[in-house]
């Protein structure tokens, strides 16, 4: 399987798509957040290289394909924010005031829980971009000298949580305006939580798109103040 996985320039691919398809036909089966796509189709390629023995280099020499369409597909997300400009500009200071105080929370939690558990100033800046999408994320974490694989997981962890709790913590807590929720969920969980946002509604979409732009690059700019608190 090892050297067929070597040969084979979609191997990486088509078990990474095949995972997630399957995780769609669980999902609509069962319709519960817990059985989320992305999550099963991570289980699953795990399985998949550890009873087949096939190693990470192999697998990831042609899915890594896959991370090409990332950047694109972010781009995209300017299609719904396009639509719904007239919300932006006429909430304008509400979504710069939620997403820069979103910014501030996570970055701040992470300082925190950093000093709680003893981690070291790696280990702290390497967690410092986890609400930030992947593309962007990377950077910030290598050129504050982080671990960048641990920085990815962190991220994709952080967007599967939010994906799968944002319904929830939206009743929870009682918010029904669909530019709070965008905000909030692209925010805290980037894409994959936007994702959510988009099956929640269109300006939900749209706004959440919006918050992965700019809470990027406030992250960007605030990570390497936080830097140097610990």
């Amino acid at each position: 399987m090892n050297n067929l996985a070597q040969e084979s320039i979609f191997f990486g691919m088509a078990i990474s798509l095949l995972g997630y398809e399957i995780g769609l036909i669980i999902k609509r089966k069962f319709k519960m957040a817990i059985f989320n796509p992305l999550l099963i189709a991570v289980v699953i390629v795990i399985l998949f290289l550890a009873v087949f023995h096939v190693d990470y280099e192999t697998y990831n020499s042609s899915a890594k394909y896959l991370s090409y369409l990332l950047t694109p597909s972010t781009v995209c997300l300017a299609v719904p924010l396009y639509q719904q400009l007239h919300l932006l500009r006429k909430n304008a200071k509400a979504v710069i005031l939620g997403i820069t105080s979103g910014v501030i929370i996570s970055l701040t939690s992470v300082l925190l829980l950093s000093k709680l558990f003893g981690l070291n100033h790696q280990q702290y800046v390497t967690m410092l971009p986890k609400s930030i999408t992947t593309a962007i994320g990377m950077g910030v974490s290598e050129e504050m000298g982080g671990i960048v694989t641990i920085t990815v997981a962190s991220i994709i962890i952080t967007g599967i949580l939010g994906n799968m709790m944002a319904e929830l913590i939206c009743k929870i807590f009682r918010i029904t305006e669909p530019v709070a929720k965008g905000i909030a969920i692209g925010t805290s969980a980037h894409a994959v939580g936007t994702a959510k946002a988009i099956e929640m509604g269109e300006i939900e979409g749209a706004m959440s798109g919006l918050a992965i732009a700019v809470a990027g690059l406030l992250t960007v700019i605030m990570a390497s103040f936080y830097a140097n608190l610990m």
